[in-house]
């Protein structure tokens, strides 16, 4: 059988546009003697539309546009993701489903079995449980479906819960001789070897070829990176998909060419991550060109060049917004990173609104002294600068601020906190260093002085990050074993030899920092657990239960 995986990057809600994604597929398919279209999970909606499965239009809609691909299916079959109704009317009324199509005519659906509702996940939400497994044959190939966490239990790769039912274990007494994956499995940094070992444990357990088809593209927070990829009975791999990219990929079933390689960069991948995250937040928002505040400063680099690289350097605008603190290294590293990268440099001093601002307020406190107060006032008068830019000239403010400042509240409400997306909201300040020396790897793009000098916002004289918050490597070491592998204090402080206090009172201020988190803006997501999204704390709490 000859298989086209349909590796496309589909807009949420945009059912003509993803519709038309599909006619192409198919053309295509019909150009190359395809049999069989695999596409990936909710290809007619995108992944994930959420509450707009409650418009029964919506899903009327859906069914039309579903009519009309099966009305084109001439000479051609194929396995498209989409949402249907659940025809039972229990308590949930849709579907996950998979429809099976072929020479013009619609042979049924796979529901989705195994819904996930953890982390990003909240299928339980909307659907239905499918009820049972099913083979089709498809041009004399018995051909099973399965839709993305269908999979993993198989494979013993679910974490966060157990399932009664298990649908590839199911599907061994149907004797599949293909066995094919509608997904749209998240980015994450080194996921895609996971779903290599999912997608062996399935062809293992069946004895059959597995076709997995991935879902690209980013859709709000989530970010999906392709990798889509086919193995044979034995679990070897023998053909991958582009990554970060749409792909049609023909592979032949059996096959008996050169096993396919899967090598992951790392630092690689998950750059490329987030200039798809911001080139397609940019492109399905119907905007062209960003706005930056530049501090000269790590993250605030790191933001410029993954926007120059996203959007293009003309359609990119870096401010520079001195005040009395700030530094002449900073004015230099700011300004030669925007003539490295190549994009549009403007200066403009807040010392006169600051200096207003102190005068107004000093009737009100004649007697106190320079504290967070005043600092905060300065990235606020910068927020009022980066919004006003981004209203007059039609631009969008990206947030500079990296996950192990959000964490820790170490930001300024309404200041620096502003941006319509949070680029390195999810990539903890050890890794925004990593993710510059990627930058840098053929020349020097991030001036080496940035790497050097101390974490410093310039709020006041002489003002290091490290006055308030321990040393960003030990910041970053709690954060991840609390954050993503969710280990309470006591483990963190022992198996990381630090002192427990210090481990108490970096997770304190997660918890302090809450109601700033709520009001963050959107940030993409590139680690195993967000801020901003999947993840769910207490507003307010007790000091006890910073333990947890």
């Amino acid at each position: 059988m000859k298989v086209l995986l349909a590796q496309l990057n589909p807009t949420i809600g945009d059912l003509e546009g993803n519709t038309k994604k599909v006619l192409h597929s198919m053309e295509i398919a019909r150009e190359k003697g395809v049999d069989l279209i695999v596409f990936p999970e909710m290809t007619l909606c995108g992944y994930t539309p959420e509450d707009l499965l409650f418009s029964q239009r919506f899903i009327d809609d859906m069914e039309e546009c579903l009519d009309q691909i099966v009305r084109a299916s001439k000479g051609v079959a194929l396995l498209v993701g989409m949402i249907r109704r659940n025809p039972m009317r229990e308590e949930k009324l849709l579907y996950n489903s998979a429809a099976v199509i072929s020479d013009g005519m619609l042979l049924g659906f796979y529901d989705k079995i195994l819904l996930p509702h953890y982390d990003v996940f909240n299928e339980r939400r909307y659907f239905s449980e499918g009820r049972s497994v099913q083979v089709w044959n498809i041009k004399g190939v018995r051909v099973a479906v399965v839709i993305c966490e269908d999979m993993w239990q198989n494979a013993s790769h679910v974490s966060n819960t157990t399932y009664v039912r298990d649908p590839v274990k199911e599907l061994v007494s149907y004797r599949p001789d293909i066995l094919c994956n509608l997904t749209a499995s998240p980015f994450q940094a080194q996921k895609g070897e996971v779903r290599v070992e999912v997608c062996r444990a399935a062809a293992k357990t069946l004895n059959c070829p597995v076709v997995y088809s991935c879902q690209v593209g980013a859709n709000g927070m989530l970010i999906f990176d392709g990798y889509s990829m086919v193995v044979d009975k034995d679990g070897t791999l023998l053909a991958l998909a582009k990554g970060f990219e749409e792909d049609f990929m023909t592979v032949d079933i059996p096959s008996k060419g050169v096993p396919a390689k899967f090598e992951p960069d790392v630092k690689k991948d998950v750059y490329r991550a987030l200039c798809l995250g911001v080139s397609d937040y940019f492109a399905k928002a119907n905007q062209k060109k960003a706005v930056i505040g530049l501090s000269g400063g790590i993250d605030s680099a790191l933001v410029a060049s993954i926007a120059k690289d996203a959007l293009g350097k003309e359609n990119v605008l870096g401010i520079y917004m001195p005040s009395r603190f700030s530094s002449k290294e900073g004015y230099e590293d700011a300004k030669k990173l925007a003539e490295n990268l190549g994009i549009e440099f403007k200066t403009i001093s807040i010392e006169p609104m600051f200096e207003l601002y102190l005068e107004t307020l000093k009737e009100h406190f004649p007697d106190e002294d320079f504290d967070i107060t005043e600092e905060n006032l300065q990235a606020r008068i910068r927020g009022v600068m980066l919004m006003a830019f981004a209203n007059k000239m039609k631009m969008l403010l990206l947030n500079t601020g990296d996950k192990s400042e959000f964490a820790l509240g170490y930001c300024t409400l309404y200041g620096d906190m502003c941006g319509a997306l949070s680029v390195i909201g999810d990539v903890l300040k050890t890794d925004v260093y990593e993710l510059c020396k990627y930058v840098n790897r053929e020349r020097e793009i991030i001036p080496q002085r940035i790497f050097d000098k101390p974490p410093s916002p310039e709020l006041r004289h002489h003002h290091k990050a490290t006055d308030t918050l321990p040393p960003y490597p030990i910041v970053d070491v709690v954060l991840k074993a609390y954050i993503e592998a969710q280990q309470p204090i006591d483990v963190i402080a022992k198996q990381y030899n630090i002192d427990y206090n210090i481990v108490y009172s970096i997770i304190e201020r997660i918890y302090k920092a809450e109601h700033k988190m709520r009001q963050a803006p959107p940030a993409l997501r590139v680690s195993g657990r967000a801020l901003t999204i999947g993840r769910r704390k207490p507003l307010h709490h007790t000091g006890r239960h910073t333990v947890y």
